[in-house]
């Protein structure tokens, strides 16, 4: 198992921002989302650095879909980075949280009213509209409280990237953005022509998740560079902003061969620069917005083993007390782990074992057939790297409980979610 930022082993025993994973477990209870503190704001600084945030004024948003608790919304603040979010719900979270309205970008392609309602009242810096009927409820939502709203329009490229069928969306068949090569595009900006609230001002475009080649991102770069050279000449038009979307890849097991930020970061802007320079047209400001790439690593799960079920020359089933209400990935992409026993590190894994979930589902698989050190019940087993749609996609099934978040750093932990009491999960239930 490959350890990521503070993760440190200290008499075979895995720690984490210095607190010991075994305390961890016995303090909090299992399962338990732990989330490296350090790591994740070392991310984000890096994104900042190699993004030339402070020498050029390009802009970091940090995709909430990834992980979005409150206390997310406060470190990014701190970092300087700026929010992307998707929902009502984040955007609501964001405002508990007192994060600056006017930092955020508001994605999504079905936004209800009652959204646009809120993020117009609430003073939305940027709304990211995806199609006609978002374009027109955001002019009639404007006019009636006699405000203007700046936007980006998101862009499919025509770019399909490398990676998992449910986690393309740059290529034309996607339900995300106005296409270029129908015509949609063109159509959207003559529109603005009659609405007299609405300011564009910049263009989007995000081609998909975990993307470990730079290559789709330098064309995503060529094409929209281009595009905002057409659309000044075409519709005279300046386009400020160039949004260039998320997806960076990050390391999940062995077979995963991730960039760095700074590679990333620098191919961008050094194609950016390019691109511009042989068109003739001025650098806009870019925009990238980072979500899995910040959390991912800086997130692991503890669970407690409980049944162990060893079918003779088939396989090994290694329950846990947890499963795909917390970790839905391995279930829904076939994503892969790596995990270990969190007291016995160093030993010899001697032992090939599949680790389940505890839900009535035979697909309910967190790691299959993983070699791993010897186990029994009643040992704490870590998953990493489950910082990012881990919570943020933890759901009630069989009625089990949400579990509780901790934050480690400088040697303390701190509580950032509580885990789900069962009077929660009735809370919303009415019993007459």
């Amino acid at each position: 198992m490959k350890l990521h930022g503070t993760m440190s082993v200290k008499e075979q025993t895995l720690h984490i921002g210095g607190v010991s994973c075994l305390e961890l477990s016995e303090k909090y209870s299992t399962p338990l989302y732990v989330f490296d503190e350090e790591l994740v704001r070392n991310n984000c600084r890096e994104y900042v650095k190699y993004f030339k945030v402070n020498e050029y004024k390009n802009k970091v948003a940090y995709a909430g879909k990834a992980f979005l608790p409150m206390y997310m919304c406060k470190l990014i603040e701190e970092e300087n980075l700026y929010l992307d979010v998707v929902s009502g719900g984040e955007l609501y979270t964001a405002h508990k949280a007192d994060f600056p309205m006017e930092k955020i970008l508001f994605h999504g392609n079905n936004k209800t009213v009652e959204e646009i309602e809120m993020g117009i009242e609430w003073g939305v810096g940027i709304f990211v509209v995806d199609n006609f009927y978002e374009l027109d409820l955001i002019e009639k939502i404007c006019e009636k409280n006699q405000k203007t709203q700046n936007i980006y329009f998101r862009i499919t490229p025509g770019i399909e990237a490398h990676t998992h069928d449910y986690i393309k969306t740059g290529q034309i068949d996607s339900k995300f953005g106005f296409a270029l090569v129908n015509g949609d595009l063109y159509e959207a900006i003559e529109k603005l022509k009659d609405y007299k609230n609405i300011k564009l001002v910049g263009i989007h475009a995000h081609i998909g998740s975990q993307i470990f080649d730079v290559d789709p991102y330098i064309d995503t770069v060529d094409i929209m560079m281009n595009l905002v050279k057409e659309i000044k000449d075409k519709y005279n038009i300046e386009i400020k902003e160039v949004d260039l979307g998320g997806g960076i890849g990050v390391y999940y097991t062995k077979n995963d061969e991730p960039k760095t930020i700074k590679e990333f970061c620098e191919s961008i802007i050094k194609r950016a620069e390019i691109i511009c320079k042989s068109i003739g047209i001025k650098i806009p400001t870019l925009i990238i917005e980072p979500g899995r790439s910040i959390v991912a690593n800086a997130g692991s799960t503890l669970y407690t083993i409980g049944s162990i079920k060893d079918i003779k020359d088939v396989r090994t089933y290694v329950s846990v007390d947890g499963g795909m209400t917390d970790n839905i990935r391995p279930s829904l992409y076939q994503a892969g782990y790596e995990c270990a026993i969190i007291n016995k590190i160093g030993q010899d894994k001697v032992n090939q074992v599949t680790v389940a979930g505890k839900c009535c589902e035979s697909g309910d698989i967190l790691i299959t057939d993983t070699n791993i050190m010897e186990i029994e019940s009643g040992d704490v087993i870590i998953t990493t790297s489950t910082g990012a749609y881990g919570y943020s996609m933890a759901s009630n099934y069989n009625k089990l409980q949400k579990p509780a978040v901790v934050s480690v750093i400088n040697g303390e932990s701190k509580l950032i979610c509580k885990r789900q009491s069962y009077k929660d999960l009735l809370a919303l239930e009415i019993n007459e």
